[in-house]
Protein backbone atom coordinates (compact mmCIF):
# COMPACT_ATOMS: atom_id res chain seq x y z
CA UNK A 1 0.00 0.00 0.00
CA UNK A 2 3.01 1.92 0.74
CA UNK A 3 4.03 2.05 -2.89
CA UNK A 4 0.88 3.20 -4.30
CA UNK A 5 1.17 6.23 -1.71
CA UNK A 6 4.17 7.13 -3.02
CA UNK A 7 3.23 6.56 -7.08
CA UNK A 8 0.51 9.17 -6.21
CA UNK A 9 2.34 11.82 -4.97
CA UNK A 10 4.98 11.53 -7.46
CA UNK A 11 2.23 11.96 -10.26
CA UNK A 12 0.91 15.03 -8.61
CA UNK A 13 4.22 16.11 -8.32
CA UNK A 14 4.91 15.04 -12.43
CA UNK A 15 1.52 16.91 -12.93
CA UNK A 16 2.10 19.97 -10.70
CA UNK A 17 5.77 19.95 -12.98
CA UNK A 18 3.82 19.98 -16.20
CA UNK A 19 1.45 23.41 -15.42
CA UNK A 20 4.95 25.14 -14.69
CA UNK A 21 6.84 23.70 -17.59
CA UNK A 22 7.59 26.48 -20.23
CA UNK A 23 5.41 25.70 -23.04
CA UNK A 24 4.90 27.94 -26.37
CA UNK A 25 2.29 28.73 -28.90
CA UNK A 26 2.99 27.31 -32.69
CA UNK A 27 1.50 29.42 -35.71
CA UNK A 28 0.79 27.80 -38.36
CA UNK A 29 0.58 28.60 -41.95
CA UNK A 30 -2.91 29.20 -43.56
CA UNK A 31 -3.97 29.94 -46.98
CA UNK A 32 -6.49 33.05 -45.53
CA UNK A 33 -5.09 35.37 -43.67
CA UNK A 34 -3.22 38.17 -44.59
CA UNK A 35 0.44 39.32 -43.67
CA UNK A 36 -1.07 42.58 -41.84
CA UNK A 37 -3.77 40.69 -39.46
CA UNK A 38 -1.12 37.86 -38.64
CA UNK A 39 0.99 40.88 -37.90
CA UNK A 40 -1.13 43.00 -35.79
CA UNK A 41 -3.00 40.11 -34.03
CA UNK A 42 0.62 39.04 -33.06
CA UNK A 43 1.36 43.13 -31.71
CA UNK A 44 -2.12 42.71 -30.17
CA UNK A 45 -2.46 39.55 -28.51
CA UNK A 46 1.02 38.43 -28.11
CA UNK A 47 2.63 41.72 -27.68
CA UNK A 48 5.48 41.61 -30.13
CA UNK A 49 6.65 44.46 -31.45
CA UNK A 50 5.94 45.29 -35.19
CA UNK A 51 9.44 43.70 -36.70
CA UNK A 52 9.12 40.45 -34.35
CA UNK A 53 5.61 40.31 -35.47
CA UNK A 54 6.62 40.71 -39.59
CA UNK A 55 9.37 38.23 -38.77
CA UNK A 56 7.27 35.50 -37.58
CA UNK A 57 5.02 36.17 -39.69
CA UNK A 58 7.92 35.32 -42.54
CA UNK A 59 8.85 32.28 -40.83
CA UNK A 60 5.45 31.05 -40.83
CA UNK A 61 4.93 31.20 -44.61
CA UNK A 62 8.62 29.88 -45.52
CA UNK A 63 8.78 27.33 -43.11
CA UNK A 64 5.27 26.58 -42.63
CA UNK A 65 5.16 27.16 -38.65
CA UNK A 66 6.89 29.41 -35.92
CA UNK A 67 6.88 29.77 -32.12
CA UNK A 68 4.99 33.35 -31.20
CA UNK A 69 5.17 32.98 -27.91
CA UNK A 70 6.39 31.43 -24.81
CA UNK A 71 4.80 30.58 -21.04
CA UNK A 72 2.83 28.73 -18.62
CA UNK A 73 0.07 26.79 -20.19
CA UNK A 74 -1.93 29.20 -17.96
CA UNK A 75 -0.63 32.21 -19.32
CA UNK A 76 -0.63 30.92 -23.29
CA UNK A 77 -4.35 29.70 -22.99
CA UNK A 78 -5.96 33.07 -23.59
CA UNK A 79 -3.31 34.03 -26.25
CA UNK A 80 -4.09 30.75 -28.02
CA UNK A 81 -7.91 31.37 -27.72
CA UNK A 82 -7.99 34.99 -28.80
CA UNK A 83 -5.90 33.62 -32.24
CA UNK A 84 -7.86 31.69 -32.59
CA UNK A 85 -11.06 33.43 -32.43
CA UNK A 86 -9.36 35.25 -35.46
CA UNK A 87 -9.10 32.66 -37.67
CA UNK A 88 -5.31 31.64 -37.20
CA UNK A 89 -4.39 28.02 -36.76
CA UNK A 90 -2.06 27.87 -33.70
CA UNK A 91 -1.34 25.37 -30.81
CA UNK A 92 0.40 25.16 -27.78
CA UNK A 93 2.98 22.96 -27.68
Amino acid sequence: MRNSTLWSEEEDFDTLLMDVEERQIVLFNDDVNTFDNVIRWLVEICDHNPLQAEQCAFIVHYNGKCSVKNGSVEELKPRASALLDRGLSVEIQ
